[in-house]
C-alpha cells in the first residue's frame, strides 16, 4: 500500500503556533483563586491547557460552568497581548508552506474570534484557508468532528492530512479522524508526555514540516 503524500496541514493554535501557555495559566489561576482560594496551583493549571473551557470547568464545578467561562474570557482578553509570545520561526515557516501550495487550516478548541486576533498579532491572518473554532462544532477535539469539518471545507482527504498539536486532544482527535498526527516538542507538558500518545511524528521545530511535506510539493 502506498502512503499518500502529506499536502494538508491541520494546526492546533494555542501552544502550537502561538505560545499562550503563560496567558492560559495566569487566567485560570486568577479565576480559580477568587472562587476556590488555595485549591489550585500552576501545576494544576498546566493540565487545563488543551481541553475546551467547558470541559475544564465542568470537571471543576458543574453548576458554575457558564459563570466561570465568562469570567475566564473577560480576564483572558485583558491579559492576552501582554502575555502571548511567538514560537521561533512559526510565521516564516507558515508563509513558506502556504507559498508551496499546501492546504492549511486551524482546528482549535478556542473560539474563532480569539484565534483571528492571535493570527493578526502574528501577522499571518491570510495564511489559512479554513479556520474551525469551538463555535463551529458541537463536539470539540478529541472528537473527530472539527477535523472532518476542516477537511471538508478544504476539499482534502484524510489520507493526505496531518494534524499538528501540543496536546493529547490533538493527537487523539487526529487518530479518531483517521489522519496522521504530529506532536510538537515545545509543548508545555513536555515532549515525553506527548510521545505517550504515539503521534506519527514529533516536530523539534516548526520548520520540520517543510521536510515532511516536500514530496507533495515536488
Amino acid at each position: 500500500m502506498t502512503v499518500k503524500k502529506i499536502n494538508t496541514l491541520l494546526f492546533d493554535f494555542d501552544g502550537t503556533l502561538l505560545d499562550t501557555n503563560e496567558l492560559i495559566i495566569q487566567t485560570f489561576l486568577s479565576v480559580l483563586d477568587e472562587h476556590y482560594p488555595g485549591r489550585f496551583d500552576r501545576e494544576d493549571a498546566l493540565h487545563f491547557i488543551g481541553p475546551s473551557l467547558e470541559q475544564t470547568f465542568m470537571a471543576i464545578d458543574p453548576d458554575r460552568v457558564e459563570e466561570l467561562t465568562a469570567q475566564y474570557r473577560s480576564i483572558n482578553r485583558t491579559l492576552h497581548d501582554e502575555l502571548v509570545e511567538e514560537y521561533d520561526g512559526v510565521a516564516e515557516t507558515l508563509r513558506l508552506l502556504k507559498a508551496q501550495g499546501l492546504k492549511m487550516a486551524i482546528v482549535s478548541t478556542k473560539r474563532s474570534e480569539t484565534i483571528r486576533h492571535g493570527l493578526q498579532l502574528m501577522g499571518v491572518s491570510d495564511v489559512f484557508d479554513v479556520l474551525v473554532g469551538l463555535d463551529h462544532v458541537t463536539n470539540p477535539k478529541p472528537d473527530p468532528e472539527p477535523l472532518h469539518l476542516a477537511l471538508e471545507q478544504l476539499g482534502a482527504s484524510v489520507d493526505e492530512a496531518l494534524m499538528i498539536g501540543d496536546n493529547s486532544h490533538d493527537i487523539e482527535g487526529g487518530k479518531n479522524a483517521g489522519v496522521r498526527t504530529a506532536g510538537v516538542a515545545w509543548a508545555a507538558k513536555g515532549e515525553e508526555f506527548l510521545a505517550g500518545f504515539n503521534p506519527d511524528y514529533m516536530l523539534q521545530h516548526i520548520s520540520d514540516l517543510l521536510e515532511l511535506t516536500k514530496e507533495a510539493v515536488k
